[in-house]
């Protein structure tokens, strides 16, 4: 019941942000990130495509495909409550499926392994310093991070973070947090450095 309050109370301050503001901490955020160690090291991304009011992914994924880089999105499992992170080359390898998300056309795309991904950026809503996170619900990411071996982080607008997170068992911390402001370093993750 608390993620849910705090989910929903995040995201009404989120969608009364200026929009001129939002784009502005959006691509402040994407510059903090492409000048970061994990982005310039890894080859290929795994990244959802945002919807307002979340920071806004495009512009880092056309940095990263300027870059040399993949870019993998996923497809959600329903049956399974799983993830299919599938390359795309031109958001025209993109669909629009339930509740307006963007989702990789299968047939136009292909499929990637966990391992195969060097750097996952894991969406959210709230954070805390230690890098856990309320996401949008359904626990795609936390089924999907268990296992995983590469980098991790999450973009969030600094109102977002320092934030009273509930932890459970299978919470998996993100490495760092990129925000308008500052990169948070996250005690929280065992892939911290």
């Amino acid at each position: 019941m608390y993620k849910k309050l705090s989910r929903n109370q995040m995201l009404d301050i989120l969608n009364n942000m200026n929009r001129s503001e939002h784009m502005k901490k959006s691509l402040e955020i994407t510059d903090r990130v492409i000048a970061s160690n994990e982005f310039q090291s890894a080859d290929t991304i795994g990244i959802t495509i945002s919807r307002y009011p979340e920071v806004d992914t495009r512009p880092l994924i056309e940095a990263a495909w300027e870059a040399g880089k993949q870019i993998a999105v996923p497809k959600c499992l329903h049956a399974t409550r799983e993830m299919d992170f599938r390359l795309i080359t031109t958001f025209d390898n993109l669909e629009t499926v339930y509740v307006d998300l963007l989702e990789p056309i299968i047939d136009k795309t292909v499929s990637v392994g966990k391992n195969e991904i060097d750097l996952q950026i894991v969406p959210g809503v709230v954070f805390s310093e230690e890098g856990y996170r309320v996401g949008f619900g359904g626990g795609y990411y936390d089924r999907y991070l268990q296992g995983y071996k590469g980098e991790t982080l999450s973009l969030a607008f600094a109102i977002q973070t320092g934030q009273a997170v509930p932890v459970e068992p299978h919470d998996i911390p993100v490495g760092r947090i990129f925000t308008e402001e500052k990169v948070i370093v996250c005690h929280g993750s065992e892939r911290c450095k």
